[in-house]
């Protein structure tokens, strides 16, 4: 049987599994200082929490990720996140999956390779539909080390290595660097086959000999009962108001 679980990523595997139930309306909201407080038009979150569907009911208080460059170019250029409250910049690559708010899980009852993995936020009604009002920032972590620094970041993944960037969910934005004006919902890819805790990676990578000697370097031929993908996400309002026409959409090939 195949599974698919969208959990809070925290330390504990018990609060994990326990925490988030989105078959029942539970989810990940976002705020300003802290539960509750509205996010000013054009900027972003600066605290996380689990919360049921309209945001109202306060659950237990997730890593932080919020939204940062160095442009007035919406994020197109630099890759940038502030960590939890301390107001300090990393680099995407640097962060660690320990600090990403969602972990995306699929099992299955026998070892499987999965292929296609996208993500897309949309209005909680059709999956074809922005998101009213607000506009998403996401990043695939990779990267197990318990250090923020790039130096234990994972090669193989969807997005470009070389040059982080956010993946920009946004009405009239069809992909990551272009404005064409149209209402098209973009998918954000993913790695293939990340496996468990996501620690596969492909042959051509130099990245994890030595520090992570229980990694598996088979690429998107990797067989296994469990893959792990963890998401930064950073949410910035267009208008006033609670936003409850949005959602989160992911869907996976396995074979």
């Amino acid at each position: 049987m195949a599974q698919i679980l969208f959990l809070a990523n925290l330390s504990s595997a018990t609060e994990q599994t326990k925490t988030i139930n989105h078959t029942a309306g539970s989810g990940i909201g976002f705020y300003g200082s802290d539960f509750g407080v509205s996010i000013p038009i054009g900027t972003q979150n600066s605290t996380t929490f689990v919360t049921d569907a309209n945001g109202v009911n306060k659950g237990v208080a997730l890593n932080n990720t919020q939204y940062a460059n160095t442009s007035d170019n919406r994020g197109r250029n630099p890759g940038e996140a502030v960590l939890g409250t301390n107001d300090q910049k990393y680099d995407l690559n640097a962060i660690s999956n320990k600090d990403a708010p969602l972990n995306i899980r699929f099992k299955h009852d026998s070892a499987v390779k999965c292929q296609n993995p996208k993500l897309r936020v949309f209005d909680r009604n059709n999956i074809n539909n922005h998101a009213s009002g607000v506009v998403t920032y996401a990043y695939e972590v990779r990267h197990p080390s318990l250090e923020n620094t790039s130096a234990g970041d994972l090669a193989h993944r969807s997005t470009d290595f070389a040059d982080p960037k956010w993946f920009i969910f946004e009405r009239g934005v069809r992909m990551l660097d272009t404005d064409t004006g149209n209402n098209v919902v973009e998918d954000m890819p993913l790695t293939p086959s990340p496996g468990l805790s996501g620690l596969n990676t492909s042959a051509g990578d130099n990245k994890l000999t030595a520090d992570y000697p229980t990694s598996t370097r088979l690429g998107t031929s990797h067989t296994s009962l469990q893959h792990d993908w963890y998401i930064a996400l950073s949410s910035e309002p267009t208008e006033i108001g609670a936003k409850t026409q949005y959602g989160l959409y992911f869907s996976v090939e396995y074979l």
